[in-house]
């Protein structure tokens, strides 16, 4: 037998019409009750019509999320953080995966509001240079928040993670060791947070009196990641000046660069240091595992939501831009360099 919103206001303990107030959004019910309504609806597997909520100009309570490759760990950890805090304040969750491409970001967007979402975090990375895209988000009715990236032109809030400092904080490690000739794996040059870590890797490097030749910065363009770092890095310990030590942007990429090293017949660290950016779940499982620095992955979801439930409530009068502090994790992929065979 079909569940009425009958039996959700008896089971519940309220009226029908504050039952109402929290499907559509409205009334001044407290944000505590509305909660427990919510949580009866679940038990009780109440549906509400979302295509008649949505034609009616109402909340359809849900989220959203554009990520590029939800295989990636460190997007899977921030969907599943965004997913578990949406799911605490009554929202569920569309997740969209770009795969990377860009022409996938126009059409996901397309579908987010054709299902009437409330509200999208983008994950994703888009050029500074894609116009056409960002005006619509820009101007849009529908709140956007961005969550590990900068997205120029939107004027929805953000919640990043201090990539300059993260960079800085590897440079300081691997010199502060004795490293000297070092090497970056990039990611896309489009993404803020990948030049914002080469940004604060070379300065880092400035500060110890080592030089970054533009050369030894790699950008990893191909896919997937794991691959691709490893064939860079395979490029670059094959290279007449070897680096002792190698920077990469994002996890994957020092995966990659550990298997490179491994193929090659390389000791990490002995013969290379490894140094990831992100902690996902598989940092602590590389052989061996991988020195990284740490985004805080579930607060960023967190906070995304937060901030996207804050904006849908018009609690923001200016658009915020959080910033997270990242810490440096050491584990055994990084050692003092070997000494030069004399």
């Amino acid at each position: 037998m079909n569940v009425t919103i009958y039996d959700v206001a008896r089971e519940a303990g309220v009226s029908i019409a504050a039952v109402s107030q929290v499907i559509n959004g409205k009334g001044k019910i407290s944000e505590r009750r509305r909660r427990e309504i919510v949580r009866v609806m679940e038990r009780l597997n109440y549906r509400p019509s979302v295509i008649a909520t949505a034609l009616a100009g109402k909340r359809t309570y849900t989220i959203g999320l554009l990520v590029p490759d939800i295989s990636n760990p460190f997007f899977a950890e921030i969907a599943r953080s965004v997913e578990e805090q949406g799911h605490r304040l009554g929202y569920s969750l569309v997740i969209c995966c770009t795969d990377n491409k860009e022409d996938r970001v126009e059409r996901y967007l397309s579908l987010f509001r054709s299902k009437s979402v409330d509200g999208i975090v983008i994950g994703t990375g888009i050029g500074t240079d894609d116009k056409e895209t960002i005006a619509p988000l820009a101007h849009g009715r529908i709140p956007i928040v961005t969550i590990a990236r900068e997205l120029p032109g939107c004027d929805g809030g953000t919640v990043v993670v201090d990539d300059f400092a993260g960079g800085r904080m590897a440079a300081g490690h691997l010199t502060a060791l004795g490293h000297r000739r070092m090497a970056v794996l990039a990611e896309s040059p489009k993404l803020s947070s990948s030049r914002e870590r080469i940004r604060g890797f070379r300065e880092g490097l400035g500060e110890a009196g080592v030089e970054l030749p533009d050369a030894a910065v790699v950008t990893c363009g191909g896919q997937p990641p794991v691959a691709e770092g490893k064939r860079r890095a395979s490029e670059l310990l094959r290279s007449g000046d070897r680096p002792t030590a190698i920077f990469c942007c994002n996890d994957l990429l020092a995966i990659g660069t550990l298997q490179a090293a491994k193929e090659a017949g390389l000791s990490v660290p002995g013969d290379v240091s490894v140094v990831g950016f992100d902690n996902t779940i598989l940092a602590s499982v590389t052989d061996p595992p991988l020195t990284t620095v740490a985004q805080p992955i579930e607060r960023m979801g967190q906070l995304a939501v937060d901030l996207l439930i804050r904006r849908l409530a018009n609690e923001t009068d200016e658009p915020p831009r959080t910033v997270l502090q990242p810490e440096l994790v050491v584990r055994e992929s990084t050692a003092a360099p070997a000494p030069s065979p004399i």
